[in-house]
């Protein structure tokens, strides 16, 4: 991924800013509590972008992602809407604990930008129905210049938007976190609908961490900058998940992206492992060929 891309990433600020006060309120908001959910997993899972990950001889990408992994950030979705066969067969390769987030096709998030887009939604969508309980959430990425004047179009296509398929959304343009009243409008909209907004952790778009979740779901899409201070970053994911599972989290969907993917099992497997140390759980810690206590940088 290379949205946020920065040419000298030791010269970011990475703090983690404080979490919005609606955050608190949201997620302590409950009776009863329920066990928190989490994967993890990366955004890509061919050989060409994740060298040194599979072993020699691999032939099926996906089957071996698979039985390291528990999800993936499908993006291969958002140039080609996938049909039933194909979404059947990418099923069939994975385990039943095996997690799809699909990105809704480009067509309609950029090229008809939410107007008149009814159609391919409902095709998008009938054909991900076929991951059945393998389905995570379908994500919708809007473009940088979808701007708060096109709330209208948001609301309306949110709105229409099929309720069987959990939905997160993903604004991008300076203008929706700039104004709070602006912020406001499109959280209310989020919490009316039971939809979850995506956090995007990169190093040259700080103004996306505002730290507010519009349901008790954290769908979280990081994106290293292949550089010595990506490791603490994730620390401190670390202690920031530690406290929002405390105050009543009940999902966790992270994917850790990097400007060059090749890296990025090696930093799952560190977060993870770190995750399980600090959670006391047991997420399974994928492989690499590279895998050793140094390199995992264990605390």
């Amino acid at each position: 991924m290379q949205f946020g891309k920065v040419d000298h990433p030791e010269t970011v600020d990475f703090s983690l800013p404080h979490d919005h006060p609606d955050t608190l309120k949201l997620l302590s908001n409950s009776k009863n509590k329920k066990p928190l959910y989490i994967t993890i997993g990366c955004a890509k899972w061919n050989k060409q972008d994740l060298k040194g990950f599979y072993p020699k001889g691999i032939k099926d990408e996906l089957a071996y992602y698979a039985t390291q992994f528990g999800c993936i950030e499908l993006n291969a979705t958002f140039y080609k809407a996938p049909s039933k066969d194909q979404v059947i067969t990418w099923s069939n390769k994975t385990p039943d604990n095996f997690k799809f987030f699909p990105k809704i096709p480009n067509t309609v998030s950029h090229f008809k930008r939410l107007v008149g887009a009814q159609q391919p939604t409902e095709e998008f969508c009938d054909a991900i129905a076929h991951f059945e309980d393998k389905l995570g959430m379908a994500f919708l990425q809007l473009h940088d210049n979808f701007k708060p004047k096109d709330f209208g179009s948001l609301e309306t296509y949110l709105k229409s938007f099929p309720k069987v398929i959990p939905l997160a959304v993903e604004v991008r343009n300076k203008e929706w976190f700039e104004s709070p009243i602006i912020n406001d409008n499109y959280y209310h909209l989020l919490n009316s609908l039971g939809l979850t907004n995506i956090l995007v952790d990169t190093a040259g778009r700080r103004d996306m961490m505002h730290m507010r979740l519009s349901s008790k779901t954290a769908f979280i899409r990081w994106v290293g900058a292949n550089h010595p201070t990506d490791y603490k970053r994730l620390d401190e994911w670390i202690s920031r998940i530690q406290q929002w599972k405390e105050q009543g989290l009940e999902n966790l969907y992270f994917f850790i992206h990097q400007n060059v993917e090749l890296e990025s099992p090696l930093l799952a497997a560190y977060f993870i492992r770190n995750l399980n140390l600090a959670l006391g759980c047991n997420i399974p810690i994928p492989k690499t060929l590279h895998d050793n206590n140094d390199q995992l940088k264990l605390l």
